[in-house]
């Protein structure tokens, strides 16, 4: 499958910003491959502001925070909007913020979900894949 846009859940931003092993290397050549081969990024403002409660506690704000700048320049946010609630509570997806995340990533036409937390997504009609596995497909 040829990729074009591929949206980012918050562990996999999370394990590049942290430098979280085993699995930043695989994130970081993602991100990388997609520079490379013109694919777009995606993420969610839910996706934002999960990631700055935890990299505030673990980096600073003033890290957390030019650690976003950076994710700006290489990832569009969508917007997290009331349709993606009302579609959530009605998901096969059981996992409620993943539910919406699937919701932001298929209303943006995303060909792909990048997460570890693929058993959360078991009823995504959007291939769901780790960093390692979309790599692999490449």
């Amino acid at each position: 499958m040829a990729y074009k846009r591929l949206f980012l859940d918050s562990d996999v931003l999370l394990d590049m910003f942290l430098k979280r092993e085993p699995f930043f290397f695989h994130t970081q050549i993602l991100l990388i491959e997609c520079i490379k081969r013109n694919i777009e990024l995606r993420t969610s403002s839910l996706v934002i502001a999960n990631i700055v409660y935890v990299l505030r506690k673990q980096v600073g704000i003033l890290k957390a925070k030019e650690n976003l700048k950076n994710l700006f320049n290489s990832a569009k946010v969508l917007p997290f909007e009331f349709d993606a609630i009302e579609t959530a509570i009605s998901s096969d997806i059981t996992d409620f913020e993943d539910a919406i995340q699937f919701h932001i990533a298929q209303k943006d036409n995303c060909d792909a979900i990048i997460t570890r937390n693929i058993k959360d997504y078991k009823n995504s009609t959007i291939p769901v894949l780790t960093a390692e596995q979309f790599l692999n497909t490449l």
